[in-house]
C-alpha cells in the first residue's frame, strides 16, 4: 500500500508537471552534470518533498536528470524513486523500461558475461515475444523459465532468480526475500525491473547501461500514465490510431527515402541499430556458421553507436570489432578498402556502420569512390570469394538523402539505412528511429524485424502519432534549416577567417547533402601544443556561454540536431562522445541550427565575442 504522505505529494506533483517533463526529448546541459545523472535531481526532489513543495515552479528548477530522455528523464526518475521508497529501497535499484523484455535481456547480458545462471519464475505468462531457442543462439544467453502459480513455489537457486509478472497498477509490487530481481511488466506501458537480491548492487550499473545503449527508458507519457495508474487505480486510456500512423509514417519515409521496402519504426535510433545488429549477425551466424563477424566503425563516431556496437562484440562468441578512421586526415575510402581487404584475408563477416555526413566534423567522402571499394570482390587468402560487406549507413545528419532508391549511389551495394528520429523527422519530439533498406538488402529486413519485436524495442503509439505529424514536412525544415546555416557559417568565415569551420561544400549541397550543423574551431594560440589546445577549448566554451548568456530563449546548451526552433551548441567530446576513447575525442564547439531562428542576434552575439575576445 502506497504510504499516505507520498501518496499524497505525488498526485499533487502529478497535476503540476512541468510541461518540458513531458515534452522534451533533450534537456538543459548547463545544469546537468554527468557524474551525478539522475541522483542531483533526485537529491533535489527529495527536498522538495520534505517541505511538501510540488509546485511547477519549483518542479521545473530541479538540476537535469538525464541530458536525453532515451537515458532516463524527470519523470522516469519521480516513478523510480516512488516505488523505491515505497518498498524500502534505494533509487536505483528501481530502472523502468519501454521494453519488457530488454530488462531481462540486461541481466541474462550480465551473467553470460560472469558465467553465471539464470532462474526465471514468471506467474502468467512471459512476454509473447520472448523466444528462448533464438536468445540462446543469436545472443548466447542462457536462462531456465519455470511457471508457478505461487511464489511459494520458488526454491533455493545457485544463480540469479528473476520473477516475472504482471503488476499493471503497481500496488502488486512487494519485495520477496526468494528472488533477487523482479521485473513488473505495466501493459503498453513498459516495465519496472526491482534490483533487491544479496550481491547485486554491481547489477544496478549494467542493467541501467543496457537501458542507455540498447532500448529507452519507459517513456514521459506511458511514465505518467503508469504514476496516475498506481495512485488512482484507474485512467482513461489515450486512444490511438497507431496502425494508421505506421501506414502514414511508412508512406512518408517510403517517399523521402525512394527505398522499395517499407520502414521499421524503433523506440530510439539506438534501438533500431541493435536490432541492425542482432539481425544481421542472425543473418551471418546462420549463413557463414564457421566464419568471424567483424563489426568495423568508426572509433571516434557518435558515442552510442561506438559504445552499442563495441558492447555487442563483447557479449558475442566470434565477433569482434575492427576500426574504421574515417575524419581529419583518414579518408574513408582508403580505410574501408583497407578494412575489406583485412577481413577478406582472415575470410570474415564485414559489416559496416557509418555516418554521412561524419559526426562531429561534417566530411562526405566521394561516393563514387566509395561505392567501388564496397562492390569491389575480394578473394580470401585460399583464393575463394570473399562475404560482401553489408553497409550500415546512419544518415542522421542527411535523411532526405536518397541513397537507396533504384539509381541510387549504394543502389548495387547491400545497404540499411536508418535515421535517429529524435532529429529532422520529429524536431525533436520524440525519440523514434527508423530504417530501410535497398532492393539488394530487402531479404534482410525480416531478420531486423524479427530482432526489433523479440527486444520489444518498436515505436509506442505515441511516437507514432508525432511522426505522422511530423514526417510530411521534414524535407521542407530541412531546406530551411540549411539556408540558415549555409548564411551562419558564410558570415562566421567572414568575420572571423581564423577559425577552421567543418560543413559541407557548395558543391555537395547541390547533391542534396543539406545539413544544418557544423562543427567549429576557434583559432587558439600559445608556446606548446598543450597550450593551444586548452585554449582552444576554454574559449570554445567562452563563446557557448555567451550566445546562450545573450539569447536564452534561442541557444540553448544541448545535443540536439533538426529541432524546430532555436540554435543549439555542445561540445561533442562531453557530450555525443562520452565513451568514446579519449584520444578520438573531438574538444570542438558543434552548433545546430534550426528553421526558425534569430539568425541576425545570433550573428550580432557572435561578432560582438569576436571583437572582445579575439
Amino acid at each position: 500500500m502506497l504510504d499516505s504522505n507520498l501518496h499524497s505529494y505525488l498526485k499533487n506533483l502529478i497535476s503540476n508537471v512541468p510541461e518540458d517533463w513531458v515534452k522534451l526529448t533533450t534537456h538543459r546541459l548547463d545544469i546537468y552534470h554527468e557524474d551525478l545523472a539522475k541522483t542531483e535531481f533526485l537529491d533535489g526532489l527529495e527536498n522538495l518533498f520534505q517541505k511538501g513543495d510540488s509546485s511547477t515552479k519549483s518542479l521545473a528548477a530541479l538540476p537535469t536528470a538525464y541530458d536525453y530522455i532515451r537515458l532516463g528523464h524527470p519523470l522516469s526518475s519521480v516513478l523510480e524513486w516512488a516505488l523505491a521508497k515505497n518498498l524500502n529501497l534505494a533509487a536505483k535499484q528501481v530502472i523502468s523500461f519501454d521494453s519488457v523484455t530488454m530488462p531481462i535481456f540486461a541481466l541474462l547480458r550480465t551473467n553470460a558475461l560472469l558465467g553465471k545462471a539464470t532462474q526465471i519464475y514468471y506467474l502468467g505468462e512471459m512476454p509473447p515475444n520472448f523466444d528462448q531457442a533464438v536468445i540462446e543462439s543469436v545472443y548466447d544467453y542462457s536462462c531456465s523459465l519455470q511457471s508457478i502459480n505461487s511464489i511459494d513455489e520458488i526454491s533455493d537457486f545457485k544463480g540469479s532468480t528473476l520473477l516475472v509478472s504482471k503488476n499493471a497498477d503497481l500496488n502488486g509490487l512487494e519485495r520477496n526475500s526468494k528472488v533477487d530481481f523482479q521485473l513488473s511488466i505495466q501493459g503498453d506501458r513498459g516495465s519496472v525491473m526491482v534490483v533487491d537480491g544479496p550481491d547485486t548492487d554491481d547489477y544496478v550499473a549494467a542493467i541501467q547501461h543496457v537501458r542507455r545503449r540498447e532500448t529507452v527508458a519507459m517513456t514521459p507519457a506511458n511514465c505518467l500514465h503508469a504514476l496516475e495508474l498506481w495512485l488512482n487505480g484507474m485512467i482513461a486510456e489515450p486512444v490511438n490510431n497507431a496502425l494508421e500512423n505506421l501506414a502514414s509514417t511508412q508512406a512518408s519515409i517510403q517517399v523521402i527515402t525512394g527505398s522499395p521496402t517499407p520502414a521499421l519504426v524503433a523506440s530510439s535510433g539506438l534501438s533500431m541499430q541493435y536490432a541492425i545488429m542482432m539481425g544481421l549477425i542472425d543473418e551471418a551466424r546462420e549463413k557463414h556458421p564457421q566464419q568471424e563477424i567483424k563489426i568495423i566503425v568508426p572509433p571516434n563516431c557518435y558515442g552510442g553507436t561506438n559504445d552499442q556496437a563495441r558492447r555487442v562484440a563483447a557479449s558475442l562468441q566470434g565477433v569482434s570489432i575492427m576500426d574504421l578512421p574515417v575524419d581529419g586526415d583518414n579518408d574513408m575510402v582508403q580505410s574501408t578498402d583497407q578494412v575489406l581487404k583485412a577481413c577478406a584475408d582472415i575470410d570474415a563477416v564485414p559489416l559496416i556502420i557509418a555516418e554521412i555526413p561524419t559526426n562531429p566534423r561534417v566530411e562526405v567522402p566521394n561516393l563514387d569512390d566509395l561505392r567501388a571499394v564496397l562492390s569491389a570482390k575480394r578473394n580470401t587468402p585460399e583464393s575463394g570469394e570473399a562475404v560482401a560487406p553489408i553497409f550500415i549507413l546512419d544518415q542522421t545528419f542527411c535523411p532526405n538523402v536518397q541513397f537507396l532508391k533504384s539509381n541510387g549511389i549504394l543502389s548495387s551495394i547491400r545497404t540499411i539505412s536508418y535515421v535517429s528520429g529524435s532529429k529532422f523527422p520529429s524536431g525533436g519530439k520524440c525519440t523514434a528511429g527508423y530504417c530501410v533498406a535497398n532492393e539488394e538488402a530487402a531479404d534482410l529486413m525480416t531478420k531486423i524485424g524479427k530482432h526489433l519485436v523479440l527486444c520489444d524495442n518498436a515505436a509506442t503509439p505515441l511516437q507514432l502519432e508525432i511522426l505522422a505529424a511530423q514526417m510530411p514536412s521534414m524535407n521542407d525544415r530541412i531546406a530551411k534549416a540549411y539556408r540558415n546555416t549555409r548564411d551562419f557559417v558564410n558570415f562566421i568565415e567572414e568575420t572571423l577567417p581564423t577559425a577552421k569551420i567543418n560543413f559541407v561544400s557548395e558543391e555537395l549541397a547541390q547533391q542534396e547533402f543539406t545539413p544544418s550543423v557544423f562543427s567549429l574551431d576557434l583559432p587558439t594560440k600559445g608556446d606548446s601544443p598543450e597550450e593551444r589546445e586548452s585554449y582552444k577549448r576554454e574559449l570554445n566554451l567562452k563563446l557557448i556561454n555567451r550566445m546562450i548568456g545573450e539569447i536564452p530563449n534561442e541557444s540553448k546548451y544541448c545535443v540536439s540536431y533538426g529541432q524546430l526552433k532555436g540554435c543549439y551548441w555542445t561540445i561533442p567530446a562531453t557530450s555525443t562522445q562520452g565513451t568514446t576513447k579519449e584520444a578520438d575525442k573531438d574538444y570542438i564547439a558543434r552548433v545546430s541550427v534550426s528553421p526558425d531562428l534569430d539568425l541576425e542576434k545570433h550573428k550580432a552575439v557572435f561578432k560582438a565575442f569576436v571583437e572582445e575576445e579575439i
